[in-house]
């Protein structure tokens, strides 16, 4: 047997089509090919066809990741409840992870810096709420710790203004419903009376 042609995909952009004997085989990513150094009139074996089918599959379940994390960085938790979804062998799905590893697209301190950095410019979060926010994002606790201990945050400076945006709404007049959702928020209590003192002061 032997490959007759390798064609650009018209609908996957950067995947070729593999034809053997005249007949579409299999498929890879630019980089899978370049890796298979599959060429025309090479000749191929029944052995060496399915190697590249099973090669063609993980190279598709990798495609399709990287794209998963190119539109938001992604932590390793995240990851791994993609691949569950999408049924991944472990095997397979320990291969990815390690791949995208050394290609600098997975890093859960990093992720967890950016989701600080992101959370703290839109919107006045807690660090507890961080934190919260980080577990269910199955980043590791020392991860979480060592990221926020980096955060040079004012938190009481961010409960202010939070307290000073709300009190623009007529139901956060009440002290009381301001408090409960302040708490709800992840912010201390102390903290919480302490500036609604100094507010009243």
């Amino acid at each position: 047997m032997k490959i007759t042609a390798i064609k650009t995909q018209v609908k996957r952009e950067g995947r070729y089509s593999i034809f053997v004997d005249d007949r579409y085989a299999f498929s890879l990513s630019a980089d899978g090919l370049l890796g298979a150094g599959l060429v025309n009139g090479q000749e191929l074996s029944d052995a060496d066809i399915q190697a590249y089918k099973r090669l063609s599959s993980d190279d598709k379940a990798y495609g399709l990741t990287l794209d998963y994390v190119v539109r938001r960085m992604r932590s390793v938790g995240e990851l791994q409840d993609y691949f569950r979804r999408k049924k991944y062998e472990p095997e397979l799905a320990e291969q990815i992870i390690a791949k995208l590893t050394r290609g600098g697209y997975v890093d859960d301190a990093e992720f967890a810096r950016r989701w600080v950095e992101n959370r703290r410019l839109f919107k006045a979060t807690s660090s507890r709420r961080l934190q919260l926010e980080l577990q269910q994002k199955k980043v590791s606790s020392d991860t979480i710790q060592a990221v926020l201990a980096e955060d040079e945050t004012d938190e009481r400076k961010v409960l202010r203004e939070l307290v000073t945006k709300k009190r623009k709404q007529s139901r956060y007049q009440d002290d009381q419903k301001l408090i409960a959702y302040l708490a709800r928020q992840g912010f201390n209590y102390d903290d919480i009376k302490s500036v609604l003192e100094d507010e009243e002061a």
